[in-house]
């Protein structure tokens, strides 16, 4: 969907704030449906950066629908190959996120996230789920997703405004990408008979950390997200 004043999409937003903060690489992570959309519109480069493309797939006679974000994210295990940002393409996250993350994996060996807001991050017309960080020493040491979060339940779900949520922005060192694909193949593993099950991301990284296999540095942000959830965002 074009949003921007001159026909920009949320991921050129993004892709425009990352460049301008010294990545220099760009992976999508596209399944069948969108794979002919995104070659068509960006082709092999962006403003002169090389772009690759990463599949995810999943049999349809076994499954009605991909394997979920953990799954997404280990489809491009081959195509990365140096410490990485992984982010949304229905985001927009602000050009202080890109820079702060990049800062982090230029200068130290951790995996980092930015903490937005929850009060900031809700959506004004509907319901939405959301990861909310539980933080010691400047270090992730749960996520716990909630579902059906508003401005009207936060009381009655035990959260308030200024708790830490994920965005799903996510800094991480190339090692990552194989502890989460063993996390992955045991899911598929436990759960081949079923039609639907998702593994998420969130829910990988938080079993890695009680794990004590990863650690993960937060850094509260104040600068505004904007995503599309439904429709009339």
């Amino acid at each position: 969907a074009q949003v921007g004043p001159s026909g920009e999409t949320l991921i050129e937003y993004s892709m425009n704030q990352a460049l301008k903060a010294g990545f220099n690489k760009i992976i999508f992570i596209v399944s069948i449906k969108t794979k002919k959309a995104f070659k068509e519109k960006f082709g092999n480069s962006y403003n002169g950066i090389k772009i690759k493309y990463a599949l995810q797939e999943f049999n349809p006679e076994l499954r009605d629908k991909p394997w979920g974000t953990c799954d997404a994210l280990c489809s491009a295990i081959n195509a990365v190959d140096c410490p990485f940002v992984v982010c949304n393409g229905d985001d927009i996250y602000g050009e202080k996120a890109f820079k702060i993350l990049f800062n982090h994996l230029k200068n130290k060996s951790t995996n980092a996230t930015l903490g937005y807001k929850l009060g900031e991050v809700l959506s004004e017309t509907s319901e939405v789920n959301r990861g909310i960080f539980q933080v010691k020493d400047k270090k992730v040491i749960e996520i716990k997703e909630f579902l059906g979060v508003s401005k009207e339940n936060l009381k009655e779900k035990g959260l308030s405004e200024n708790d830490f949520c994920s965005m799903t922005m996510w800094a991480f060192q190339p090692p990552v990408l194989r502890l989460l694909n063993e996390k992955l193949i045991a899911f598929k593993d436990k759960h081949k008979g079923d039609r639907k099950i998702e593994c998420l991301l969130p829910n990988e990284l938080n079993e890695l950390i009680k794990e004590k296999k990863i650690e993960i540095e937060l850094y509260p942000t104040n600068e505004k997200w904007f995503g599309v959830t439904n429709p009339e965002d």
